[in-house]
């Protein structure tokens, strides 16, 4: 019997695939600072109608404000997080370590990376850590 070679299993990305993701990351980037802005314009609640002077009554309608004010805020935050993440995936794209896991050293799927461009693991080692959980 005849043993067959397999290629070596591949331990990082090329400069072609870091760029690429790098473009996929600038771009999601931007996407979300602009999300941020947005959402931090709409907590600020920058409106200058006359509804806020007028007095009101609608005790349910300004209950609802505050919620959505709240709701805002977590999505801010939410964005906040996501944009420091992707800063820190550049920073790997920069080290040459993008795409390696953290828990186990194998290369994560591109399939991934293009769904969560900013992800640190691959998904066998975030069911694992989930099940410790």
């Amino acid at each position: 019997m005849e043993k067959k070679e397999t290629a070596p299993e591949k331990t990082c990305y090329s400069a072609e695939e870091l760029q690429f993701f790098k473009e996929l990351i600038l771009q999601k980037r931007e996407e979300a600072i602009k999300n941020l802005q947005l959402l931090n314009e709409a907590v600020a609640g920058s409106s200058n109608d006359v509804n806020d002077t007028a007095p009101t009554f609608k005790t349910l309608e300004e209950g609802s404000n505050v919620l959505s004010k709240e709701e805002n805020s977590r999505l801010a935050a939410r964005q906040q997080k996501f944009i420091k993440d992707l800063d820190a995936a550049l920073v790997r794209i920069e080290n040459k370590t993008y795409g390696i896991c953290r828990v186990t050293g194998k290369l994560i799927p591109k399939e991934r990376l293009m769904i969560v461009p900013h992800a640190t693991m691959t998904i066998e080692a975030k069911m694992q850590e989930k099940k410790r959980r």
